[in-house]
């Protein structure tokens, strides 16, 4: 006997809802009458849905089109000034917060350096406290048009329940289960019922590299944060407007040698010991390379980049055989990710692996499919992630917008059309400009 549906006429409506503000968000600008070829929902169903969404102010006209014979179509897209969402990165050197419009424009941005190993959890939680504050009164938003707070932490993101909140157990900085999320609601100074969204950095940049970047148009992918440590996003079996099916995976304390070097988590042998930019400049200070005591990371790769690739005079071979060190090193344990998950397309993304990229990313691809089995290799393309440095900090506000989506674009409940000569959708250009701006540069040549 068939079970009967339980879904009620407010179920119906916000799927309704939530199937014309993705069709929007991600192909937009489009008519009413694509809109209702795209959706399958009635041109009545079309009409009363958007002018709630225009009245509520998240969808607004972007231009017409002309139409075969009859009066041009009115153009919709979402209105970027509709809602606002905030975008944590607590990375290795710094806790960034992004301000971001709908269309994930950057509106105001904080930085906070982090001290080495800084991961005291009160700093944290006043980093991103003070951040919040900062950039809403930086860009002059209410605090009650925001959608939520995404954060994207190093470390394992645990919740009892789904309603429970985000726990983070991080071996490698120091936490055992830590109840970020309730530390932040109760420090943060928001209007109650605004929701912070917990979890894995190197899934936060997997799914905007889903979204937005490297991965869209791809049913399996794998993301590879190269940071001081390294991680991954394993996102198989496609995704639906965008919503990437991804798991953050602890790739980088897979084993790489048996009883190889000790690693930031405990352990031995582990690959983020080898290629983790932290390893990295370890390594070449054991060949005798010297910094002063207080260099960051950023600067020891950049410093190392340069002894290897200098503008004039000949390259250091201590730097260079760092480098190429590192380069098999990471596709070794790329081929892993190959042989594990037979992904079409594995992104190379993280400071560290934008920076070092334009080096080593061909002797990656040499060595990850030489490591690999033939078949799982041979479909394979390894490229560099598009959305620059910024790519965690917008993968966690999409977070909060994602689950505006899934309650039908409601702001707090819990829970081209032919050739089209018009602005570009907003997202797009938002993205795009962040793309130019964080291309890397071409290596010096010899």
């Amino acid at each position: 006997m068939a079970t009967p549906s339980r879904r009620t006429v407010r179920d119906l409506r916000r799927t309704s809802r939530k199937a014309v503000l993705q069709r929007l968000y991600f192909d937009g600008p489009m008519s009413r009458q694509a809109l209702g070829g795209a959706t399958s929902l009635s041109s009545g169903s079309i009409s009363t849905i958007v002018a709630e969404l225009v009245g509520e102010g998240l969808v607004e006209e972007a231009g017409t089109v002309d139409s075969d014979g009859g009066r041009p179509r009115t153009l919709l897209r979402v209105a970027p000034s509709g809602a606002y969402l905030i975008g944590v990165d607590v990375g290795e050197t710094r806790v960034r917060v992004e301000l971001f419009d709908l269309s994930l424009a950057e509106l105001a941005r904080c930085e906070r350096p982090m001290r080495r190993n800084g991961y005291d959890v009160a700093s944290v939680v006043r980093h991103i406290s003070e951040g919040i504050r900062d950039v809403l009164d930086e860009a002059d938003v209410a605090p009650e048009l925001l959608l939520g707070v995404g954060v994207g932490i190093p470390g394992i993101v645990d919740r009892a329940s789904e309603d429970a909140d985000a726990v983070v157990h991080g071996q490698t900085i120091g936490w055992d289960a830590v109840p970020l999320e309730s530390l932040l609601r109760d420090c943060a100074v928001l209007p109650a019922g605004t929701r912070f969204f917990i979890e894995n950095g190197a899934k936060t940049l997997g799914q905007a590299e889903m979204w937005f970047g490297g991965g869209r148009g791809v049913r399996d992918a794998a993301i590879v944060l190269f940071g001081s440590g390294v991680g991954a996003c394993i996102v198989t079996d496609g995704a639906v407007f965008g919503e990437a099916r991804g798991n953050a995976t602890e790739w980088g304390h897979t084993t790489l040698h048996v009883r190889g070097r000790q690693c930031r988590c405990g352990a031995r042998g582990c690959l983020e010991a080898y290629a983790g930019a932290e390893a990295l400049v370890r390594r070449w200070q054991e060949a005798g390379a010297s910094l002063p005591p207080d260099t960051d990371e950023e600067t020891a790769v950049t410093a190392l980049i340069a002894g290897a690739y200098p503008e004039q005079g000949p390259a250091d071979p201590v730097a260079l055989g760092v480098l190429d060190e590192t380069a098999e090193y990471l596709g070794a344990g790329i081929s892993d990710l190959i042989n594990l998950y037979s992904p079409e397309r594995v992104l190379l993304c993280g400071w560290a692996g934008l920076q070092l990229a334009p080096y080593i990313l061909d002797a990656v691809r040499r060595h990850a499919k030489a490591y690999a089995l033939r078949h799982p290799a041979e479909r394979v393309t390894i490229e560099l992630g598009r959305l620059g440095p910024d790519a965690v900090t917008v993968g966690a506000a999409t977070l909060p917008l994602a689950a505006f989506f899934a309650r039908g674009g409601r702001l707090h409940e819990q829970v081209t059309e032919g050739e089209v000569s018009v602005e570009q959708t907003g997202w797009r250009v938002a993205m795009e400009t962040r793309t130019l701006a964080a291309a890397p540069k071409e290596p010096a040549r010899k």
